[in-house]
């Protein structure tokens, strides 16, 4: 158990850093290091106005405007949650529109993105059970394992992410 629990946090340090990394990137433009870590079949969700998708436009080389290009994103929180990695931010100068990435590891590589929006973002883990069944008592069972810090939940839309 012991070994089980020290290789998942090496995990975690390890899609931390790579997501680390990846903003470093971003920052620099630094296209090489951006496609060195992102799988070429990303799969991307995204949850917002059409007018914020800026990550894929900076990371698709699709800029419309020089507030793209000069647009960074500087992630206030990195949080590893097993594969999955959250980075919370918000617009330079204003907090009061953030922005969440939920970004998927798999063996060493970027596989997916999901970006939010102005959205209020929980993240909870299901307690692992081979006896859940839509309806039943235990699917209640839940643990949220991160929020937003950076939205106003009263005044967001709320998504529920399950990992």
């Amino acid at each position: 158990m012991a070994d089980q629990q020290q290789h998942q946090t090496l995990s975690d340090e390890c899609n931390h850093n790579m997501i680390s990394n990846l903003y470093k990137a971003l920052a620099l433009r630094d296209a090489t290091t951006v496609h060195r870590l992102l799988a070429p079949n990303i799969e991307w969700w995204f949850h917002g106005p059409p007018s914020c998708n800026r990550l894929m436009r900076l990371l698709t080389g699709c800029t419309t405007s020089d507030e793209d290009n000069s647009f960074d994103f500087n992630p206030v929180s990195i949080v590893p949650i097993g594969s999955v990695v959250l980075a919370e931010g918000c617009f330079p100068g204003s907090c009061e529109v953030s922005w969440v990435h939920a970004w998927t590891v798999t063996d060493g590589v970027i596989t997916q993105v999901r970006e939010y929006f102005n959205t209020s973002v929980t993240v909870t883990r299901f307690a692992k059970s081979a006896n859940v069944h839509v309806g039943s008592p235990s699917v209640d069972k839940c643990q949220c394992v991160w929020q937003s810090q950076l939205t106003d939940h009263a005044s967001m839309p709320s998504l529920l992410l399950a990992v």
